[in-house]
């Protein structure tokens, strides 16, 4: 009889320790979706830094590699194109921006000669340049044409960070993952910011 209570002992402790690892792993789920929606919920944040930089900030999205195949079956495409596994991948970023450029320049006279068929050919272009330390700008303008070079450089940073959860002054877990991105170019605006973080199942 007592070998018998044991066993019933023991086996109502593993069914107790598997009911328990079953109700974790819901309540991480049920956390993680509850984040996404936040995420979903919640646009790009644009502000300035403290010297005046250009920043965007994002909350990440938790997913695991079926639903990001299922919900960005276009990036999961590429990323296996490049002959990664998606079981692999640890998180993924999209960023858009765009530049808008408000210029004034002088134009000065310049007369080209060619020489074609046997003659010497004139034209007088009109040149234009304007340059500051992230962009150039240069130009030829003809009688009939214009011809413009843009060139432009920008160093995007960015950090992704934990928000713990907060109850007066203690800190615990994790409330949200962010990312925050930040442009060196006063010209770029941060249109669309995307963070992706891959979940395992053993997490």
């Amino acid at each position: 009889m007592k070998k018998y209570l044991i066993l019933a002992v023991m086996l109502l402790s593993a069914a107790l320790g598997v009911v328990g690892k079953a109700y974790r792993a819901t309540l991480t789920d049920r956390n993680r979706l509850v984040r996404n929606q936040a995420t979903l919920l919640n646009s790009v944040t644009h502000y300035k830094t403290a010297a005046g930089q250009e920043a965007a900030s994002v909350l990440a999205l938790e997913l695991r590699c079926k639903e990001y195949e299922r919900l960005r079956s276009n990036d999961a495409r590429r990323i296996q194109e490049l002959g990664i596994k998606l079981s692999r991948v640890e998180a993924t970023a999209t960023l858009s921006t765009k530049q808008r450029i408000e210029a004034a320049a002088k134009l000065r006279d310049t007369v080209i000669i060619q020489y074609r068929d046997t003659v010497w050919l004139h034209d007088t272009v009109k040149l234009f340049r304007w340059n500051d330390a992230w962009c150039e700008v240069e130009g030829t303008m003809r009688r009939d044409s214009v011809e413009c070079r843009v060139t432009n450089a920008d160093t995007l940073r960015q950090i992704v960070h934990r928000i713990p959860r907060r109850f007066l002054f203690i800190r615990w877990g994790t409330k949200a993952i962010r990312q925050e991105i930040v442009s060196t170019n006063p010209h770029t605006q941060i249109v669309y910011a995307e963070y992706v973080r891959f979940t395992r199942r053993n997490k």
